[in-house]
């Protein structure tokens, strides 16, 4: 085979995009992505350059329009787009705005004129929007003239129309995100409601509106004191510590070869013993990525607390220092800062690099936490005290998880096995049941009654913890609970914000189809059958929601009557059972699972056809956790409330004689 030869690689090789084409052939260099993200932030392009217009003081309000073909309408009541004849440029300013990059009014912010905090400040965002666009239809209403032009595919579509028109000022863009560059332009309702809100948190008194097509529903935002309402809305009056708020401005410089430019900043905090946050914003961009403003928090909040713990004396002695995490675990801070001159990550704007930003930040935030841990001391301590109590909990989970990542290693096989667990022979998972037993003498009941093909022994010994009382590294203590998680395969989960690094739990491990719990049809039964259920409803709750754990009902009494036995379960069914019968009908109570004869054990407990098994309904799931919680957990009063109504239903099954 012989390859075609390639054309030379020489001086006319090289060819530059034109036009629209640099935006609708690389759309990801502008936009961050070429798939939905990317769709997505060329409409906070066109967003931000009405949320300039409303921070500056023109116009409060900010509509926005999600229609049901998957255009998108922003209107906003400023000052409207100039569109007409720039003499200085000798251009039309629509072609200035809409068709050339690098084109706007904001790069003169630095020194004072518009937009001095402005959001877009490249010049690139309504260029490259409507570059990216199917078309793109521009109403302005500016000086009582109605300007109007179109776009398609990136070029005019017809000239600038203009009528005499009494009308407020604003701007009206309609657009639809082209597919021809976009992978996908349906955005979703939630992201609009994100954004939104998220600017309303940061340009307080600002109405957003969100009108979806779709569902043909409103939305409104708008937080008339801004991130301090925000912070007091997040709290849900959980904090223990007021909210804090301050402001400051100043001016500096990156670089002594680079100009000075103004900084402003505000920030709203508050410690929570419940919920957590931090969330950072520059002239109003949220920060997904943070940067310059997230390590000054980090700096400024770990360089206090840790100031004022030494300072009171709470370190014991050889105390690693706190950590963020430590503070972060129980912070609830929004900063928005502000500035003329602003080094973002890139055009996506999801960060900021300013080092005299980052400077700025950590000064104002020291200085304040300084004056505050001075003048407010019964707060500061619950402060450091909470702190203290993250850093240590956070400790002790990172060495439970050491400990139970080795406890739990490796497969329950004949070279790891557990103690007097008994296994079935098939390794087919959707046939597989492990039968949990009441103590050795059960084990070896179970053993002659079962079917050793699919039904697997584990016996526990005695009562185990109430797993709902006790905290995570005493319950890893437990050796029979530890045994048990090696058996069942699946991992835990862990419900706590500082034992997130526990959770190990993946379904898809657990070696069992069914997970059964039989005890004895007695108190002491039925208190171990509860103190298992607990356990597996602490550890493990997926087994309930996916319906693999059941309570296999052992017999009350054993009924003979005319060579025929009967078993009945309850008082009522024996009451039942003996009612029809005639002759001579000898009751007797049933023995402990221990004292079952094998063939008895099979018929009533572990055969499938004849067994009967109490499964957990997923509709009755928030029911089950109310019981738990209640009848096993630290709502003593609850509990008390719950007896008192509710005790008499269960007398019938106390033995009062």
């Amino acid at each position: 085979m012989v390859r075609k030869k390639k054309d030379a690689y020489g001086n006319n090789s090289i060819s530059a995009l034109k036009g629209a084409d640099r935006v609708r052939k690389r759309p990801a260099v502008i936009f961050g992505s070429d798939g939905l993200e990317g769709c997505q932030h060329s409409f906070f392009e066109i967003l931000s350059n009405s949320i300039d217009e409303a921070r500056e003081g023109h116009g409060n309000v900010i509509e926005v329009t999600r229609h049901d073909d998957w255009s998108i309408t922003v209107r906003d009541y400023g000052r409207g787009i100039p569109l007409d004849y720039n003499e200085k440029e000798r251009k039309y300013n629509w072609k200035l705005v809409y068709c050339e990059l690098y084109a706007g009014g904001k790069y003169n912010n630095n020194d004072g004129e518009n937009y001095e905090y402005s959001l877009g400040l490249n010049g690139l965002g309504a260029c490259a929007t409507q570059y990216a666009s199917e078309y793109m239809e521009v109403v302005v209403y500016k000086d009582n003239i109605k300007y109007s032009i179109d776009f398609k595919k990136g070029k005019a579509a017809g000239k600038l129309e203009k009528e005499p028109f009494e009308h407020a000022s604003g701007t009206i863009q309609k657009w639809k995100p082209d597919l021809d560059v976009f992978t996908d332009i349906q955005i979703p309702l939630s992201f609009y409601q994100d954004v939104m809100k998220k600017q309303s948190i940061v340009n307080p008194g600002v109405i957003f509106k969100l009108y979806d097509e779709f569902e043909d529903e409103t939305y409104e935002y708008c937080y008339e004191n801004g991130i301090v309402d925000y912070i007091k809305e997040v709290n849900e009056d959980k904090n223990f510590t007021e909210v804090m708020y301050y402001t400051e401005e100043g001016r500096g410089r990156d670089r002594e070869d680079k100009p000075d430019y103004k900084v402003k900043a505000e920030l709203a905090f508050s410690f929570n013993n419940e919920v957590n946050l931090t969330e950072y914003y520059h002239n109003s961009s949220y920060l997904e990525h943070g940067g310059a403003p997230d390590k000054a928090v980090k700096n400024a909040f770990i360089y206090e607390i840790d100031k004022f713990i030494k300072k009171v004396g709470k370190y014991t002695k050889g105390e690693k220092k706190i950590s963020f995490q430590d503070v972060q675990d129980s912070l609830v801070i929004v900063i928005n800062s502000f500035s003329t001159m602003t080094s973002y990550e890139n055009q996506t704007k999801k960060a900021i690099n300013n080092k005299f930003i980052q400077e700025f930040i950590t000064d104002l935030i020291k200085s304040k936490l300084e004056i505050y841990f001075i003048e407010n001391k019964i707060e500061a301590e619950k402060i450091i005290d909470q702190v203290l109590v993250n850093k240590r909990s956070r400790e002790k989970a990172e060495k439970t998880r050491l400990n139970l990542k080795k406890k739990l290693g490796g497969k329950v096989d004949m070279n790891n096995r557990v103690a007097k667990f008994v296994d079935c022979r098939t390794k087919d998972k959707s046939r597989r049941e492990l039968y949990i037993v009441e103590g050795d003498s059960a084990l070896g009941s179970c053993k002659l009654a079962r079917d050793a093909d699919f039904q697997a022994l584990m016996p526990v010994r005695g009562k185990i913890l109430n797993c709902l009382k006790a905290d995570y590294d005493k319950i890893f203590k437990s050796e029979i609970i530890i045994d048990l998680l090696k058996v069942l395969g699946c991992g835990v989960e862990i419900k706590s914000k500082h034992n997130k690094d526990l959770t190990t739990f993946d379904l898809d491990n657990l070696n069992w189809d069914k997970v059964i719990i039989c005890t004895d049809a007695d108190y002491d039964g039925f208190q171990i059958r509860t103190l298992i259920m607990t356990m597996l409803y602490r550890l493990v709750p997926t087994l309930f929601d996916e319906n693999k754990v059941f309570i296999a009902e052992t017999p009350l009494y054993e009924i003979t009557n005319k060579g025929k036995t009967y078993f009945a379960y309850t008082d009522k069914e024996k009451n039942d059972i003996c009612e029809p019968l005639e002759g001579s009908i000898h009751v007797q109570r049933s023995k402990g699972l221990g004292e079952n004869d094998p063939e008895m054990m099979w018929q009533t407990t572990m055969s499938p056809e004849t067994r009967k098994l109490v499964g957990f309904d997923r509709e009755e799931t928030q029911k089950t956790v109310t019981m738990f919680e209640t009848l096993l957990g630290d709502d003593i009063q609850g509990r008390k409330i719950f007896i008192e109504e509710n005790g008499a239903k269960y007398l019938d099954m106390l033995d009062i004689n």
